[in-house]
């Protein structure tokens, strides 16, 4: 039960930042100012009120099954959480929050920018990060084919 907790909880987590990730790049080279304002209003809300929970559940469900594992692979993905939860409350949802602020009275200025290029980078770093956790459970789990990392 666990380990299907972890799995949907991830590709939620996954699927929700890569979302955000394209709408923003879609809406700011295709969209309105409203659009722009719109997509900003919905990574908050609903968004994050989707994506922290998927995060969480991700990461205490995945300590709960590394409990009983060891591993080159295990330790990897210990080690990558810290970063991609750091990087969330620390970057990405206070940017969601000024950002927001900022485009629903259309202040789409330099600072507006410089926070969502931070926001951005900030997103492709936690998409990496989280794919390689992805990518090396499917390799625990046999998916991909057993790796030798594993066991060592």
């Amino acid at each position: 039960m666990i380990t299907l907790l972890h799995r949907i909880s991830a590709q939620i987590a996954i699927l929700c930042i890569a979302t955000f990730f394209t709408a923003t790049i879609f809406v700011e080279l295709f969209g309105t100012v409203a659009s722009v304002a719109t997509v900003k209003s919905l990574i908050l809300w609903p968004g994050l009120f989707i994506l922290i929970p998927a995060v969480a559940l991700t990461g205490g469900s995945g300590f709960a099954l590394a409990k009983s594992r060891s591993g080159k692979l295990v330790r990897q993905k210990k080690t990558r959480m810290p970063f991609i939860a750091a990087n969330g409350i620390l970057i990405l949802i206070p940017c969601a929050i000024f950002l927001n602020q900022w485009a629903s009275i259309s202040a789409f200025d330099t600072k507006f920018y410089i926070v969502q290029g931070i926001e951005l980078f900030a997103g492709a770093i936690n998409i990496i990060l989280m794919g390689m956790n992805m990518r090396d459970g499917f390799r625990m789990s046999g998916r991909f084919g057993r790796s030798r990392l594993n066991n060592g």
